[in-house]
């Protein structure tokens, strides 16, 4: 059971709320707020992809660019030692440290998607 939707390269995960026996969710990855709601899983992804259709439509009124869920780059700080580590099994492995880690990374994304 998944409750990420996916829409024009914007995902959002979903939550039921019981008190107001909704779902509802907010488009991941971006600061500009994209929210949806409906009471049937029908309803919730029209309003999720009416919503983003909606976003794009006033970034596109406004002539300013919509922002982007996740560029693929990614930006780590770590202790020396740590990075020192890495670079020493990529490099046993015959990978550069950026392939390495974006292995360990993918692994490690899919494993805890698996467990849910």
């Amino acid at each position: 059971m998944s409750n990420i939707l996916s829409y024009q390269g914007y995902t959002a995960h979903v939550e039921f709320d019981a008190e107001d026996q909704i779902l509802h969710g907010r488009v991941d990855g971006i600061r500009d707020m994209v929210t949806f709601e409906g009471a049937t899983v029908d309803a919730l992804i029209a309003d999720f992809r009416a919503a983003v259709d909606h976003y794009l439509a006033v970034c596109r009124q406004r002539g300013e660019a919509p922002q982007q869920p996740y560029s693929g780059r990614l930006l780590l700080r770590m202790d020396p030692a740590t990075h020192a580590a890495a670079a020493r099994q990529a490099e046993a492995e015959g990978k550069s440290l950026s392939a390495w880690a974006i292995e360990v990374l993918k692994r490690a994304a899919n494993a805890d998607r698996a467990s849910r």
